[in-house]
């Protein structure tokens, strides 16, 4: 499916989306690639505006043996607390341009004050870098016989892995990550940051929904059945104002929830832990999704989120109101995605005309 430059959940180091990735060589751990190891290969895609690049290199060492791998670089945002420091101690300019009052300058950083998230897909298949690698992209109007005829077929012959939901849900892994939590089977869901979050500052908060009931690939498959599910992800509204007032401080990493952080709802739990309003979130399912398991995205309102586009992004807000006016409003309503030139389903929508 269409997805972000970002990369997606950590579950790619060692299970691609399309395809599982072998076993991890012995002796490399997710903490100890040996990044000195890696030979560049080729330039995936470089993304100016996001400063990102993505790179296909290869490992040449005794235990990478020139294994693949995928291993994407990108600027980390300025953190307020580094900027003081940043202009008191390296104040050496280099002159790029001047005219009149306006002048442009290189400043080189220390290390420390220099960070590039760096995220590694090791051992990386074929599709791996397939994924990353720079494709056109095309405008799909699906409608409800498109989705009947063609992508819900398609989806059903694929072997989309989505274990790695299952084992956050079971609490087989990321427990320690859950914000917030409704056990209910049914209209209960969990509350993890999205790993394009760092958590260092507020101005990328990312956090996903991540719905218990399973069954439920996507959009397509809601109807007014569900509004109790989505109803309790978006309960209490989007001011704190509405919520009753429980006077905890704002909670860090390593703080533990009481039961009194427990019985708040989603939007509530994210206020106190995070200190920000419910008014400055963006609330939204994706279409198509990356991965067939009902969850929707929390974002900062302030925070350009890849996916946050109009051609993909659905705010919740919205589908509860569509949903209250027609049950089957999602089966029925034309959709419209974006696939790239490589993708499968694209071929199957060339295939029948519909493109």
């Amino acid at each position: 499916m269409a997805e972000s430059p970002t990369l997606k959940r950590k579950r790619e180091k060692k299970e691609g989306e399309n395809g599982t990735a072998e076993s991890r060589k012995e002796g490399t751990t997710a903490t100890g690639f040996p990044l000195a190891d890696l030979s560049v290969r080729k330039v995936l895609r470089e993304s100016a505006r996001d400063k990102t690049i993505f790179l296909h290199g290869q490992v040449n060492s005794a235990s990478g043996d020139g294994t693949d791998a995928v291993v994407i670089l990108e600027k980390t945002p300025f953190r307020e607390e580094n900027i003081s420091e940043l202009l008191k101690k390296h104040t050496k300019l280099q002159l790029q341009m001047s005219n009149d009052i306006y002048s442009t300058y290189h400043l080189y950083l220390p290390p420390e004050l220099n960070e590039i998230k760096t995220t590694v897909v090791y051992p990386a298949t074929e599709k791996h870098l397939q994924k990353y690698l720079r494709r056109e992209v095309y405008l799909i109007q699906e409608t409800g016989a498109d989705y009947e005829t063609i992508t819900l077929p398609f989806i059903e012959s694929q072997s989309f892995s989505i274990q790695w939901v299952y084992n956050i849900l079971e609490k087989k892994a990321e427990a320690d990550r859950i914000i917030y939590e409704n056990p209910d089977p049914t209209d209960g869901f969990v509350l993890i940051p999205d790993l394009k979050w760092d958590r260092k500052q507020l101005d990328d908060l990312y956090l996903i929904a991540i719905c218990h009931c399973r069954g439920i690939k996507s959009l397509r498959d809601l109807t007014a059945e569900h509004l109790p599910l989505l109803k309790n992800i978006s309960k209490e509204g989007k001011s704190s104002t509405a919520w009753p007032a429980i006077n905890l401080p704002p909670l860090s990493d390593t703080t533990p929830w009481t039961s009194e952080h427990l019985r708040m709802s989603p939007l509530e739990a994210i206020v106190k832990r995070f200190g920000v309003s419910g008014a400055q979130l963006r609330v939204y399912l994706h279409y198509q999704p990356s991965y067939y398991h009902l969850h929707v995205h929390f974002t900062a309102l302030s925070y350009d989120a890849p996916g946050s586009s109009v051609e993909r992004a659905h705010l919740l807000s919205d589908v509860i109101d569509n949903l209250e006016l027609d049950s089957g409003y999602y089966r029925k309503r034309t959709l419209t995605f974006a696939l790239r030139a490589d993708e499968p389903l694209l071929k199957k929508f060339q295939e029948a005309g519909r493109v």
